[in-house]
């Protein structure tokens, strides 16, 4: 099953958030909290993508675009642990 998750970041502990939502479900479950200095390559991108979202001139393609490299880097994450 591919899975989607939800990132944030915390600023004041400088962490990924990381949840997931079932498709059709308000519910988002807490999935882990990746630390920067662990893994401050998915940070930065984790950063990109909420700086897009605050962007006056948002582009949803770009978005999702950043998003699936979040996506792809949390995955090289879990398989590196």
């Amino acid at each position: 099953m591919n899975r989607s998750f939800l990132f944030a970041i915390d600023t004041k502990t400088e962490e990924v958030i990381v949840s997931e939502s079932p498709k059709g479900s308000a519910t988002i479950n807490f999935i882990e909290r990746i630390k920067r200095s662990d893994n401050d390559m998915i940070f930065n991108a984790v950063q990109t993508l909420t700086s897009i979202t605050k962007s006056t001139n948002f582009d949803t393609v770009i978005f999702k675009l950043t998003d699936k490299v979040c996506q792809a880097m949390y995955q090289k994450h879990k398989e590196n642990q």
